[in-house]
């Protein structure tokens, strides 16, 4: 049976994803068959496995950190928010309905035994399993429904605990402190040591707060890590990418925040090309007149069009797109910019709903999900040849009535639409290649007036690898990495609960 270690964090935001991809990568440099796992996942960024399968974007950057490919198995259950108290649930890459907070609650602990299983099988074919936690384990009011969360799974896999806490956000030694405090004392005996995350400044000056923490907690602090500039892929709406509203580049692509965005993570390859200037925005006074408009993905399409309408996005878009602005829409951001959306099996909010009318197409939402990993040429000019590899996520199906379409897939079908300025598509990790980013940017600087010359772009791939290298060496430098080992060691001498003696 494989070895194991979870990070647990504070609060949400602490950077438990972050340090489990840390770790992934680090002992995948030291020989080790490392894989990701998170038995509950709550986000809107996920991601289709060459099977077909859903999965949160987080065990995905993890997967890909210990080098290598996404398994439904590494996050069993996935929660995809779609209103402010439900969720869709998906468990083992498959739609098992909706569900309200309170009637998931009460259902979840149904959920262990495939839970387990995913784990279990996991940890037979791999040598390390690096585990991530969710939320805080010390949410007292939802310690009884930690079935497979935090030290509820840590307790059915017997795994130590780094406890993470962010230095960045303030209070992390109330944090630390709180969150041990809370705990019950066998779930304390889990913590195998403190992690101190997101530090800006010279680590001497928290000694004296370090040394008095471990008095308090009677828990070792195992490392302060430094804030990172590792460009990784973030997992939800907390991401700080999220709050870019200003960038300095020659060209301005503007990101409208809607609501319930998701897989905003499309447009990571975009941030990393030298000539585009990628901002999120969510309001129509900070709009400004940028250079591309970007619709992006949304778990509630109908919802999200309303709210871009009553805040006055969709009127100054659509008086952009008339003045020649590009705008590009993906999936959701796709399907808005139709003539209509209709909704007759309330897989949404049921009825029809006016569309922006900026693509000669129509959706119609029905229960069944595509989920489909494809390869494609893109079709639409000015970017006629860039090949694509990408999936698809959605409710429903949009069929172009004119224009023409945006790429051919590999099997001949079409996808998406184009009509002058104007460009939408279903494929997710569409810029993910390069060929499309470096067509994009030629096209945009050469509309206005600036040199087009080819700039190298490097594949989404080899940027992801240095970058989980620098991520990886961030961490190694600054965490006790021997014990970590030793920890993981202590437990797996002892499967019966507890480190051994």
């Amino acid at each position: 049976m494989a070895r194991c270690i979870m990070v647990q964090g504070t609060m949400s935001g602490a950077g438990k994803s972050l340090l489990a991809a840390a770790l992934c990568r680090i002992f995948h440099q030291d020989g080790w068959r490392a894989a990701p796992f998170k038995g509950q996942n709550m986000a809107l960024n996920s991601y289709i496995t060459r099977d077909g399968l859903e999965m949160g974007r987080a065990q995905v950057v993890q997967a890909q950190a210990a080098g290598i490919e996404p398994d439904v198995r590494m996050n069993p259950v996935l929660l995809k928010p779609s209103s402010d108290t439900g969720s869709q649930l998906i468990v083992m890459g498959e739609i098992r309905g909706q569900y309200e907070a309170a009637s998931y609650f009460r259902m979840k602990k149904s959920l262990i035994p495939e839970v387990l299983e995913a784990y279990e099988s996991l940890a037979s074919e791999y040598d390390i399993i690096v585990i991530e936690g969710a939320g805080s384990p010390a949410e007292i009011n939802l310690r009884d429904g930690d079935s497979f969360v935090n030290m509820g799974l840590a307790e059915l896999v017997n795994a130590p605990v780094l406890l993470v806490g962010d230095i960045d956000r303030g209070g992390v030694f109330a944090q630390l402190y709180g969150t041990a405090a809370l705990l019950e004392p066998q779930e304390r005996e889990r913590i195998a040591g403190l992690v101190i995350n997101k530090f800006r400044g010279d680590p001497a000056l928290l000694e004296p707060g370090l040394a008095m923490l471990e008095e308090k907690t009677g828990i070792p602090v195992l490392g302060v890590v430094p804030y990172t500039r590792a460009d990784i892929d973030d997992e939800d709406s907390l991401s700080p990418r999220l709050g870019k509203t200003q960038v300095r580049r020659p060209i301005d692509i503007a990101v409208i925040r809607l609501p319930r965005i998701s897989n905003f993570t499309d447009f990571s390859p975009l941030e990393s090309h030298s000539a585009l200037g990628v901002r999120y925005v969510d309001s129509a006074a900070v709009l400004g007149t940028p250079d591309l408009i970007i619709l992006p993905g949304t778990k509630s399409t109908m919802d999200d069009l309303l709210w871009l309408r009553q805040s006055g996005l969709e009127a100054a878009v659509l008086k952009l797109a008339a003045g020649g602005v590009a705008v590009l829409g993906v999936c959701g951001g796709y399907q808005m910019l139709g003539q209509i959306l209709s909704d007759p099996e309330d897989v949404e909010r049921g009825g029809n709903l006016r569309g922006m009318g900026l693509l000669p197409c129509e959706t119609v939402f029905s229960p069944q999900k595509t989920r489909t990993r494809v390869t494609a040429a893109v079709t639409a000019e000015p970017f006629a040849g860039a090949e694509l590899e990408g999936y698809e996520i959605h409710m429903g199906l949009t069929r172009r009535t004119g224009g023409t379409p945006f790429c051919r897939l590999a099997d001949g079908q079409e996808d998406g639409a184009a009509a002058e300025n104007v460009f939408g598509t279903y494929l997710h990790g569409l810029f993910d290649s390069g060929a499309l980013t470096e067509r994009l940017a030629a096209w945009l600087l050469g509309r206005r007036g600036l040199s087009s010359e080819q700039a190298l772009v490097e594949s989404r791939r080899d940027y992801q690898e240095r970058q989980y290298d620098l991520l990886a060496d961030t961490v190694r430098s600054s965490l006790d990495m021997a014990a970590v080992y030793a920890a993981m060691d202590r437990y797996v001498q002892n499967t019966t609960g507890g480190p051994s003696s």
